[in-house]
């Protein structure tokens, strides 16, 4: 979708579709008033009729209105106008858009970015306007035999007061182009199936996004080099797979030769059967998306070089599958890690912090300034937090802080888990240097204090997504997150590095 801006009257804006917004009591915004004043009332008399009212994403779709240039005025409940903040407007942007799929409407224009939405810029409200748009426009249909092409709003414009900041309208629809790409990514890549998603499919997008970007450029790793460089947690978890690992490192450079840059390691786990400790049926179609941190890592990538951010950044994606066979990794199997650190595998289906145990070592012969590692790692993550948040975790405070408030900004949000050394007491092995597993209590939370034994002296943040990444049920299917909240960390982090 192609975003743009206007500063022309609602009246004369030649489009398919006007947005304007109705508040509470029935009271129109002043762009809904000039489009009622200039059509001799025709909102006006919807309303007295009892089409609509000013409730929060309640909808009343007008068609050719006389004296005004859309074919189609859209109008879109506010709620109360001193309660209108940023979860209220993406509400009412998310029920515009929604109706607007069912017409054949190839391009709208939104008035509602020129309200008053709390503690917002106009750069602010393009981006958040648009990110809702983008997610409730994307369709996965690529391997349908009749792809449904009814839909067919490629283009949508933000209207903007006379007097807006230029520079912070241009930097909004920039910024929410090159995010809304990368998110399409993530999504895309989650949603194909796992005998499309392959490891080296993955590698293949790596690639291309080098071939693409003249700043990004792509290593891979195969089994081979996997092993050279002691791998064996990593290793381990394929050990039953016949689909060859890939260890997918994209750097882009943005930034001078020396600056240290940040490391973004992704969980690629194509699909997971839990391996011989094995995963009951219902639902296990599922995991194919437990690669979607590594979609996201992908998707982030993708956005920072549209973006064209003055920093360095590698993206760090370790993919391979989790499956059951003769070869594959047994309960009580010990494994040495690139690290030189030993684990007990007491449970196969724990796999996700083995491959990012051995990818987040490796991330060290880049010296980051900064490492976050993102993974759909464990069910006791949704039991916690639902679909709402991702989890984060991490012992540095300042970095916590510069993630959840990104996350905020995005509309992408996460919160914050206790990491704690107790945690890490329920990992004791008798045989090992530690477990993969421990007890039940506070599963997220022994996923991320495993993860922390190989963080040391890192500035290091761990963001489990196994609740945000996807949807189930009639609406199953890949979110895209968390590359709005990893995107703006990346804005933010390039903001203060100058």
């Amino acid at each position: 979708m192609k975003f743009f801006a206007s500063s022309a009257a609602p009246a004369r804006q030649q489009t398919d579709c006007a947005i304007v917004g109705i508040y509470k009591a029935r009271r129109l915004t002043d762009d809904a008033k000039a489009l009622d004043k200039s059509s001799r009332g025709a909102i006006t008399t919807a309303i007295k009729n009892g089409d609509v009212d000013g409730k929060l994403g309640a909808t009343l779709l007008l068609g050719k209105a006389p004296n005004v240039s859309s074919k189609r005025i859209l109008l879109v409940g506010l709620g109360t106008q001193r309660d209108f903040g940023v979860a209220e407007y993406r509400k009412a942007c998310e029920a515009a858009i929604s109706v607007l799929r069912g017409t054949g409407a190839r391009n709208a224009i939104s008035y509602l970015s020129r309200e008053k939405v709390n503690d917002t810029s106009i750069y602010d409200r393009i981006r958040h306007g648009a990110a809702v748009a983008s997610s409730c426009i994307y369709r996965f249909d690529e391997l349908k035999s009749k792809p449904d092409r009814k839909f067919r709003l490629s283009k949508l414009g933000f209207a903007t007061a006379a007097d807006a900041d230029e520079s912070e309208v241009e930097r909004g629809l920039g910024d929410a182009s090159a995010i809304a790409a990368g998110v399409a990514v993530a999504r895309d890549l989650g949603n194909r199936p796992p005998n499309v998603c392959t490891p080296t499919h993955l590698a293949e997008q790596g690639k291309a996004l080098a071939k693409d970007y003249e700043k990004v450029t792509t290593k891979i790793l195969g089994r081979a080099e996997l092993k050279k460089h002691g791998m064996g947690a990593f290793l381990s978890v394929t050990a039953g797979a016949a689909e060859e690992p890939k260890l997918i490192v994209m750097h882009y450079k943005g930034g001078a030769d020396g600056d240290a840059p940040v490391a973004l390691v992704g969980k690629g786990i194509t699909f997971d059967s839990g391996g011989i400790s094995l995963k009951p049926p219902p639902n296990m179609d599922e995991m194919k998306f437990d690669m979607c941190g590594a979609a996201s890592v992908v998707g982030t990538m993708r956005s920072l070089a549209e973006l064209g951010l003055p920093i360095n950044v590698v993206g760090i994606v370790a993919a391979c599958e989790n499956m059951p066979s003769g070869t594959a990794t047994r309960p009580g199997d010990i494994v040495e890690t690139m690290s030189g650190q030993t684990v007990e595998i007491l449970n196969t289906d724990a796999e996700g912090r083995l491959i990012l145990c051995d990818a987040l070592t490796y991330s060290r012969e880049f010296n980051p300034a900064v490492v976050v590692d993102i993974a759909t790692l464990t069910g006791a993550c949704v039991i916690a937090l639902g679909a709402h948040h991702s989890g984060l975790m991490t012992t540095d405070d300042e970095l916590a802080d510069s993630l959840l408030d990104a996350g905020r900004k995005a509309g992408d949000v996460a919160w914050r888990l206790p990491l704690t050394p107790e945690y890490a007491e329920e990992l004791s092995s008798n045989f090992a240097d530690f477990a993969n597993v421990g007890g039940k209590p506070g599963g997220a939370i022994t996923a991320g204090a495993f993860l922390q034994k190989f963080t040391s002296k890192l500035r290091w943040a761990h963001l489990d997504i196994a609740g945000s990444a996807w949807k189930g049920g009639k609406e199953k299917g890949a979110t895209g997150r968390p590359v709005g909240l990893l995107s703006q960390f990346l804005i933010d982090y390039a903001s203060n590095s100058d």
